[in-house]
Order: structure tokens, then sequence, then C-alpha cells
């Protein structure tokens, strides 16, 4: 289940980062925007006889606690741990176990946390107590897929108590305005393609165009995959799924503020 890895460019981590895990404490999620509509996950699933709309937690959800012979720690202190890619961090089914989840992040100070989620909206009333601006090591990611995603959820997330985010505007199904959002709250805007044989199309002036907005406020744009369905100048392009990522870098187009 690593197909959307990785989500994140690590050139904005304050501390660069040299090991990189998936930790997926639960599984399953429920269908719940237009970017839901072919969820690599339910696609997955699916040639495996599951359904993905079962949501449990899995055998892996003591990861960030577990320890090796010798009486290390399975992740390794400066790890990335990309957290929950199989179903959404505050997905409602997840609320008995998310309390533990959010110890474990609390407990290993020693690891980065990220996940992006479609339910910000649920954010600020499964918080912990202790969590006050933010985890430090913790970092969350929006969903915009379109416009009114992005006009919905950004106001919220910008309003919401954390101390790195991101957007992540994928699959992105259209062009999207993000002009009104951007400023130094954001850490990072991250564009992509939806992969999958009933991909939606992705055009290569949508992706632009965001950068072009990220360039005017100062902050970081991430190509990060051209999706399967993919049109430049008008003309469409069926990418391999294991180009999609690479065709994206060869792009050339990521923004690094500081970089100037």
């Amino acid at each position: 289940m690593q197909e959307n890895k990785p989500a994140y460019s690590k050139s904005t981590e304050s501390k660069m980062q040299t090991l990189e895990a998936g930790w997926n404490p639960w599984h399953g999620c429920h269908k719940l925007s237009a970017g839901c509509m072919n969820c690599y996950v339910y696609r997955i699933d699916a040639q495996h006889g599951r359904d993905a709309s079962s949501v449990c937690k899995t055998g892996e959800f003591l990861l960030p606690r577990r320890r090796v012979r010798g009486g290390s720690f399975k992740l390794a202190p400066g790890t990335l741990v990309y957290t929950c890619f199989t179903s959404d961090f505050l997905l409602e089914d997840a609320d008995p176990w998310r309390p533990e989840a959010w110890a474990m992040m609390r407990e290993r100070q020693d690891l980065s946390f990220l996940f992006i989620t479609k339910r910000i909206d649920r954010f600020v009333q499964v918080l912990p107590t202790d969590w006050g601006a933010g985890y430090p090591n913790v970092s969350v990611g929006c969903t915009v897929e379109n416009q009114a995603m992005a006009d919905y959820r950004l106001p919220i997330f910008r309003n919401a108590p954390i101390a790195h985010r991101f957007v992540a505007c994928e699959p992105l199904l259209e062009q999207i305005d993000l002009t009104a959002y951007l400023g130094p709250w954001i850490r990072q805007v991250i564009a992509g393609g939806e992969s999958g044989d009933a991909a939606r199309p992705c055009d290569y002036a949508w992706v632009l165009a965001l950068r072009a907005q990220c360039m005017a406020a100062g902050v970081a744009f991430h190509f990060k995959q051209t999706g399967a369905n993919f049109f430049k100048d008008g003309r469409r392009y069926s990418i391999a799924r294991r180009l999609q990522q690479a065709q994206a870098r060869r792009a050339g187009i990521d923004f690094e503020p500081d970089a100037l």
C-alpha cells in the first residue's frame, strides 16, 4: 500500500531525515468527496478480495513502541513516518484508537510523523489535551482536490493549531486558485495527478498555475506525479504508474523559496 509515497518533499524539513517508514495503525476508509472516487486503497484491496470500507486496527498499531533484539526501537530516531496512508487519521471509525496513537507520537519525539486528511473539519474535535499549538514532530497535510474543497477545507485548516502543515492537491481534478489561502502558515503545496486505469485527467496547465501562485506567495511547491491520464498543451499522455513520479521530476518545476 505504498502507492502514494512519498507524499511530501523533504527538502522543506528543517532537519533532513535520512530514513523513512510507513505506519498504518488502522486500515480502511469511507469515500468522502470527489478525490476519493478512484481511491488506490479501494483498488488494491479489491484486487485481493478485501472490502476497503471495512475499517480495522492493524497489527502494526504499536509500531512506534516496538523494539528489536537488543532493545532499540524498530523505528530508528530521525525517521520520517508516513502515517495512516491506507486510511484517514481523522476517520470517525478510529476515534477509539486515536488517543493511543497520539500518545505514541508524543512519546516518540525523536521521530517525525506525517499524515494527510480529507477530514480537517474533525481535527479540533479529536485532539489530545496536551496538543497546544501542535506537537513539533507532527506535520499535517490537508487534501484539496478541487476548488470547492479548497474553499471549504482551507479556512478550517488555516485556523487549526498545527505546528507544520502543507496542502496536497491530489488528485488534482481541475484548476484551483489558492491565492486567498497561501501564506507563511503553509509550508508546502503538493500537486499530483490520479493513478489507475480509471484515472481522471490532470492538465499540466493546472499544475503550472499552482506553481505560479506558490512562487508569488513565497510558498514551496512540489510536483509529485503526473497521474496516468496527463494532458500537456492539448495532447493526452497515458503514463505508466512506474513512470509518473519520474516524469514529474523531469519537469523540474519544484520551487523552494530559500533557494532564491
